[in-house]
């Protein structure tokens, strides 16, 4: 598959607190820094989404056991487990978008409260390519945010990692991205 120069690369979450020993840590979470690093230099525009919470975010859990759907204090703007994984190549010329920022909004997908639709649109970019993490999360909901705003959106299979809970989260999760458009596709793909 040849990289056009109206593709957008749109990495999501890879932050310290979702790689192993982070504080909500995806399992081998890390394993797609490699992954994702040989795809960055195909691309002319690459996109990074983080996690930019407030101290105070309402999807903290108040709960020890996290019963209430809620998740552990995560990716807190400006604290170490905020930072980008510290192996990720990451392009001078790429743009960051924080994501979360409301304390009483959950934003999982990096076109919620963003300005991304419209970075991408002002570049000309109508297809993009989608990896990071969660598979079953945050990735989801910007794949089907991705196709809701008109883009022809691939994930990039290899390049992304799930929370996997329940157990066949992930599974569901790419199945309802096909289902909704998007085209799966694996690294070793692109020229």
């Amino acid at each position: 598959m040849r990289i056009r120069s109206r593709d957008g690369l749109i990495v999501v979450d890879i932050q310290k607190d979702f790689c192993p020993g982070g504080s909500l840590s995806v399992d081998r979470g890390d394993r797609v820094v490699p992954v994702i690093n040989r795809l960055i230099p195909k691309f002319s525009h690459v996109f990074l989404s983080r996690d930019w919470h407030p101290p105070n975010h309402c999807s903290f859990s108040h709960s020890p056991k996290f019963v209430d759907k809620s998740w552990p204090v995560h990716c807190v703007a400006g604290s170490p487990g905020a930072e980008f994984h510290p192996l990720l190549s990451i392009p001078e010329l790429a743009i960051v978008i924080d994501k979360g920022v409301d304390p009483d909004r959950e934003a999982y997908s990096a076109f919620e409260e963003t300005n991304l639709a419209k970075f991408l649109r002002d570049r000309g970019i109508d297809r993009i390519f989608v990896a990071g993490l969660a598979t079953d999360y945050c990735v989801k909901s910007t794949v089907l945010d991705a196709l809701n705003q008109g883009f022809e959106t691939f994930l990039v299979q290899d390049a992304c990692r799930g929370v996997d809970n329940p157990p066949g989260s992930v599974d569901k999760a790419i199945e309802e991205m096909k289902e909704s458009g998007a085209s799966p596709v694996r690294s070793e793909v692109f020229e």
